[in-house]
């Protein structure tokens, strides 16, 4: 159905509800900001959306991104594809620090149709100039729209659209915070109309029982000698998130180390420029990704750390065997 123009913005197609997780997008006082607006305090206050009976709020929770558990992620994603399930699109609106962890596991877990967006703020809502509301009113007009249809899990903020995969706060207090290092922008928002000219292919979701496992993230650096990774170990993970430099390289009894734990738990690799994949053959030396692609690691593709340990939590969360979490990722991997 397309998107036709009606005064300043697209005609809806879905009704659209709006889930408040906390963050600064909710956030007042003039001098250190504490959380303070639930989901109709943000829906009324923006005139664009005060009187529309197709918009709805309802409050989930009301914290500090930085204060969120991994259960109460889950119960956030779980009400935000339970009404995608029935049809309507989803507006989270969240903490920027931890925005990207969340809607990366929206995504894993999201199988409707209706788009679930995830947006913010990085002004507080008694700021000058405060960019909440803009931030809400374009990420419902893609929730509502039929462009949106069958994307999966968005971050629209500043008036860009990126995938959840691909997101990254790469700035702390840019108005753009946000972007999508390998893939760049899925579209804009202008005028209350988006325009999206490319998309991601959709993985098939998993349904976590809990996110109760153990997997930390274990970076590298130049003249690693293995005694972090020993130590990460020596606590008995349940799965680890590695770091490798370059294209997926290490210092050789590293990747020992590592490729052996891997016949033991569930190791996933990142490589550590953020708009970099591993190779598959360029180099032969020792540690290099010819040694990462022989063992059990897996590579994290275009995944961050950070998307790739939630994607690695869903998976054990939901009972998978190390070969079908191998295939997961691999759909990442290109």
């Amino acid at each position: 159905m397309p998107n036709r123009l009606r005064n300043n913005g697209p005609v809806a197609v879905r009704r659209v509800v709006i889930l408040a997780a906390g963050g600064t997008i909710g956030m007042t006082g003039p001098a250190g900001a504490t959380p303070k607006l639930d989901a109709e305090q943000l829906r009324s206050a923006i005139p664009a959306l005060a009187d529309r009976t197709d918009v709805d709020a309802r409050t989930i929770i009301t914290v500090p991104s930085a204060h969120l558990t991994l259960d109460d992620q889950l119960m956030i994603c779980r009400a935000a594809r339970d009404a995608a399930r029935r049809g309507i699109g989803v507006v989270v609106t969240h903490g920027t620090d931890c925005l990207e962890e969340t809607a990366m596991l929206s995504d894993v877990i999201h199988d409707a149709d209706a788009p679930i967006v995830f947006t913010g703020a990085i002004r507080t809502a008694s700021a000058p100039g405060a960019d909440g509301p803009a931030n809400i009113v374009d990420a419902v007009s893609v929730a509502s729209s039929a462009a949106a249809q069958g994307m999966g899990t968005l971050v629209v903020f500043g008036g860009e659209i990126h995938h959840a995969r691909c997101a990254r706060k790469t700035d702390t207090t840019s108005l753009t915070a946000f972007s999508s290092p390998q893939t760049g922008l899925l579209g804009r928002v202008t005028e209350g109309h988006p325009s999206i000219w490319a998309r991601l292919p959709r993985n098939p979701a998993v349904d976590p029982a809990n996110l109760s496992h153990r997997v930390p993230v274990v970076p590298t650096a130049s003249g690693d000698d293995g005694t972090f990774a020993r130590a990460i170990l020596e606590t008995e993970p349940d799965g680890a998130i590695i770091g490798t430099l370059g294209a997926g390289h290490l210092a050789p009894a590293v990747m020992e180390l590592w490729a052996e734990a891997a016949t033991r738990i569930p190791v996933v690799a990142y490589c550590r420029p953020e708009r970099g994949v591993i190779l598959n053959g360029t180099y032969g030396y020792a540690g290099s990704e010819q040694d990462l692609r022989v063992s059990d690691i897996m590579p994290a593709g275009f995944l961050s750390p950070q998307a790739a340990r939630m994607k690695l939590l869903a998976c054990l969360g939901a009972g998978l065997d190390r070969e079908a979490i191998a295939a997961r990722f691999a759909l990442d991997d290109g």
